[in-house]
């Protein structure tokens, strides 16, 4: 979650404040060090019942305020708040069970987050793949610590939650601050980052190698800046995405999770894996296909899985969306921004498109169109008037949180139309916040209750309501 919060503020933002960054993580630290050993004992210095009705009251302002949100970003504070509301009930609850309880859950998360991640690696194969299969066989042992009751009888359960979450947010800042600080001014986390997907190397300044490397960088960065820029207001960046049921050619049969993120399969036994594209109209289109289409049948598709460069094939950029949706159909869902860095995307897509190479679990068309995402959203909150206002509101926005859970399992399992959708849509949540103030919410979601409670008393006044059935 802390490299998403660091993207949006920007390279610059860390460059200039990557040594108070560096203090605030090192102290994320020490408290979680602090509270981890507090809870070895079982005699908790940690006020755990302040903590659970401060939750409490997150939780219940979260559910209040959540009719006052769209689309997604309503189901997401109708998500986090009844979680916070059921973490808080067994913190305060007395009864002897409630860190039983709390355990049991921590434990779950981590074991079906390790499990999945171990079973990606091992199945995709994606570079450093073994990196995350050593963090999937930790989150297991975590797991493990967490359902067996030694030392504690699971009194420390939330100390130690809080404890390693602090310490590895506060590791991930020191590290990209350190790494940041020391990236050339051409140079943008999100490129690095992308760079250090399709390799497996470290992720600093020493990844791009030679001057003549760092000297292309900068003439494209030149480049860029000196292309004319296309107003936003007349030109939003729009991520399109065909998904596997949508863009079926005949009817699917219904397996909801698979379909929604995997693939749909048809009567016929076709695969679907959909599609996902990036345009800012009249300017630039990011669409990647495979330059000869791919046999999908049930056979192959489990071979193709693999991220080795054996499956690696020969891809074709398309020119723009027209073409594709009239030699295909119209995409199924549209996520638009209007505050994006035009520059930095062109920048992105001039380097990106050197290598017209196709993989479908490594190099297709969701992960091109995330890392665009990524890179066209760099630094869009550090240009705002109040850098560490913005830095605060979105480390406590759940929508990062979410997209941060998108991104690491897309990271170790493979970008899917699906999860780019889910991940542009909580990133909009990011980027364009509903322009509410925290007294309009109140007020409007005072209002829409007592319009419910006129609807519930019309409905139960009316003689059809009254007649028996």
């Amino acid at each position: 979650m802390i490299r998403l919060v660091l993207l949006l503020l920007g390279a610059d933002f860390i460059r200039r404040y990557w040594h108070v960054l560096a203090l605030i993580g090192l102290a994320w630290g020490v408290i979680g060090v602090s509270l981890c050993i507090d809870a070895l004992d079982g005699v908790l210095v940690f006020p755990l019942t302040l903590f659970g009705y401060l939750l409490l009251l997150e939780s219940l302002a979260t559910l209040f305020l959540a009719s006052s949100g769209v689309g997604a970003q309503k189901s997401l504070r109708y998500l986090k708040g009844g979680l916070f509301l059921l973490i808080a009930a067994l913190v305060i609850s007395l009864h002897h069970t409630s860190d039983m309880v709390l355990a049991m859950l921590f434990g779950a998360a981590f074991t079906i987050g390790g499990g999945l991640q171990i079973a990606s690696a091992l199945v995709v194969r994606f570079p450093r793949w073994r990196m995350a299969l050593a963090g999937g066989i930790g989150q297991i042992l975590i797991a493990i610590f967490f359902f067996q009751p030694y030392p504690t009888h699971y009194k420390g359960t939330l100390p130690y939650c809080l404890g390693m979450g602090l310490v590895f947010s506060g590791w991930s800042m020191i590290w990209l601050a350190s790494r940041t600080r020391r990236l050339p001014r051409m140079a943008s986390i999100s490129q690095l980052a992308a760079r250090n997907v399709d390799s497996g190397r470290p992720l600093d300044a020493g990844s791009y190698g030679s001057a003549a490397v760092l000297a292309r960088l900068d003439e494209q960065s030149q480049a860029s800046a000196q292309m004319p820029d296309v107003p936003l207001a007349l030109a939003p960046l729009t991520v399109h995405v065909w998904t596997p049921v949508g863009s079926a050619k005949e009817r699917t049969l219904s397996r909801p999770i698979v379909d929604r993120y995997i693939a749909a399969v048809d009567a016929s036994g076709r695969i679907s894996t959909g599609h996902a594209a990036l345009e800012v109209a009249t300017t630039l289109y990011i669409s990647l296909y495979p330059a000869e289409e791919i046999d999908r049948s049930p056979e192959e598709f489990s071979r193709l899985l693999r991220a080795t460069p054996d499956n690696n094939v020969r891809g074709r950029y398309l020119s723009d969306y027209r073409s594709e949706a009239a030699a295909w159909c119209e995409s199924t869902e549209r996520i638009v921004f209007r505050d994006y860095d035009l520059s930095r995307l062109r920048q992105f897509w001039q380097h990106y498109r050197q290598e017209a190479i196709y993989n479908l679990t490594h190099r297709n068309c969701s992960s091109t169109v995330a890392h665009a995402l990524e890179a066209a959203l760099e630094g869009v909150a550090g240009r705002r008037a109040d850098h560490w206002l913005e830095f605060v509101k979105i480390l406590f926005t759940p929508e990062v949180w979410v997209a941060s859970q998108i991104h690491k399992r897309a990271t170790t399992m493979a970008w899917t139309p699906g999860l780019t959708l889910d991940y542009a849509r909580a990133l909009r949540a990011v980027v364009h916040p509903r322009p509410l103030s925290w007294v309009a919410s109140v007020q409007l979601a005072i209002r829409r209750s007592k319009r419910f409670r006129r609807a519930d008393k019309v409905r139960t006044a009316s003689p059809a309501a009254r007649e028996p059935r």
